[in-house]
């Protein structure tokens, strides 16, 4: 019986990793960052009086926006160089 229970822990655990990774590499994620990253940084602009507060914020989320598309490539290099 004891079994069993330690079978599906590990199985309801599988799902729960499973669904975590799902979400570390959805498109929605990247997206919500990317609007959370820019209504944060228009209103640091707008607070702080900074020129083009509406257009300026695109640049660094735009930054994150390829960060987050590109780090998967970087760590495929990476789990190649480190577990080989």
């Amino acid at each position: 019986m004891n079994l069993q229970k330690e079978i599906l822990e590990i199985k309801q655990r599988n799902k729960r990793v499973e669904a975590d990774k799902a979400w570390e590499t959805s498109f929605t994620r990247k997206i919500i960052l990317a609007l959370i990253t820019y209504i944060l940084i228009t209103l640091f602009f707008l607070v702080a009086e900074l020129p083009k507060p509406f257009i300026n914020p695109i640049v660094p989320t735009v930054g994150l926006l390829i960060s987050t598309l590109i780090l998967p490539v970087f760590k495929e290099i990476w789990l190649k160089n480190a577990y080989e």
